[in-house]
């Protein structure tokens, strides 16, 4: 699972969720410097977010190695609602004390957005779908959003959902590697990255 490349609203301080802003130069060098550690894993299929930041990302990598690209909007961030576009602080202004209980709680939503494991249940689907699927599929690469990614991740380990905010951030371009054995995920690697 690989977080799409910094965008002008991270550079802003801005919360993204569903809205779709685009890669900054610096996001887009840090897609190309990713590819030689990622293209390592020889993907055979690469699910994007169809949101821009995550889908340019990944067309980085798809386009160097070779891979086909499928968008799924199932990979989505998480709807942040009433405070998409707002920075940190214009959140705690409006909303004093939401945000950092947000922030502790994984069934705490933003006002008309979602909570961590509605995010993580509509991911989870994407999963199984490859799961049940008869595509050969060895190795496939999800390219989406730092808190779909911690979400997914808590919820492939079964971690109690009060332990879910205790798995930290994922850096832009960063990623987490995991594996199926024993009928069981296992974390191989938690944001993973090259730091250059």
């Amino acid at each position: 699972m690989w977080r799409h490349g910094e965008t002008d609203y991270n550079a802003a301080g801005r919360m993204q969720g569903h809205l779709d802003s685009a890669l900054t130069e610096v996001g887009w060098n840090q897609a190309r410097f990713a590819v030689p550690a990622l293209a390592r894993f020889e993907p055979d299929l690469v699910i994007s977010s169809d949101l821009r930041r995550a889908m340019d990302t990944a067309t980085v990598l798809t386009e160097a190695i070779g891979v086909p690209l499928r968008i799924d909007k199932r990979l989505r961030e998480t709807h942040l609602g009433e405070w998409q576009g707002l920075t940190g602080p214009q959140v705690d202004a409006d909303w004093p004390g939401d945000r950092a209980r947000w922030r502790v709680d994984a069934t705490s939503a933003p006002p008309g957005g979602e909570n961590r494991i509605e995010v993580a249940e509509r991911a989870a689907e994407v999963v199984s779908d490859l799961r049940d699927s008869d595509e050969p599929l060895e190795t496939v690469l999800l390219a989406s959003h730092g808190g779909l990614i911690t979400a997914l991740t808590a919820r492939l380990l079964a971690l109690p959902i009060v332990a879910w905010p205790q798995l930290g951030g994922i850096g832009n371009c960063h990623w987490v590697e995991m594996s199926w054995r024993d009928d069981s995920w296992r974390l191989n690697a938690y944001n993973a990255g090259m730091h250059g």
